[in-house]
């Protein structure tokens, strides 16, 4: 009998195998998604105990799945494993030391998968239960404005403002250690 479920979203099909072949046998079922707008669906639908997210995928980005995550209060508390053959890509868009969820670097070996996955489910377990400002600005200003626009195009409004935002403060930081490195040569 499966005691948890396991999502794997990857667009590799060696890595969705090499995941499901690494885990012990009859302990887990693992659901796969190929890119991430299946993989939503079935966050949604089968609500994992751990996901493991590829962060480029086709359709909807690993980026994407993570706001989305961040900011559902039923999806926060679940373990993740962000994984990704490039960390530059993750780092790039998540400052670290990474609070909520845990990386590896693909390639990846039994030993290190079990790691994340511990560690994945040690941080969930940490992690306070916050509503975000923009679930609740969904739901105080969704009975206003239901006849002007659905609850998931806010949702997906606020997660482009929040990507953007992030974005602005990469920007901010690259400006200032560029400046930082122009008043040093002068």
């Amino acid at each position: 009998m499966t005691t948890h479920k396991i999502l794997v979203i990857d667009d590799s099909g060696v890595i969705r195998k090499t995941v499901r072949e690494m885990l012990p046998a009859g302990n887990f079922e693992v659901l796969e998604a190929k890119d991430g707008a299946e993989g939503m669906n079935l966050i949604r639908q089968e609500r994992p105990n751990l996901i493991m997210l590829d962060f480029i995928l086709p359709k909807l980005s690993g980026w994407e799945i993570f706001q989305q995550i961040q900011v559902q209060p039923e999806l926060q508390k679940i373990p993740l494993v962000v994984m990704s053959g490039r960390k530059e890509e993750v780092t790039g868009k998540i400052a670290e030391p990474f609070e909520y969820f845990e990386f590896i670097e693909k390639p990846f070996d039994k030993r290190g998968l079990t790691e994340a996955i511990k560690e994945a489910m040690r941080k969930a377990r940490l992690r306070p239960t916050v509503l975000s400002s923009t679930s609740a600005q969904s739901s105080s200003t969704s009975e206003a404005s239901a006849s002007t626009a659905s609850a998931a195009e806010i949702q997906l409004l606020n997660n482009k403002i929040s990507q953007m935002q992030l974005e602005i403060d990469g920007l901010k930081k690259q400006m200032a250690q560029v400046l930082a490195f122009i008043k040093q040569k002068m």
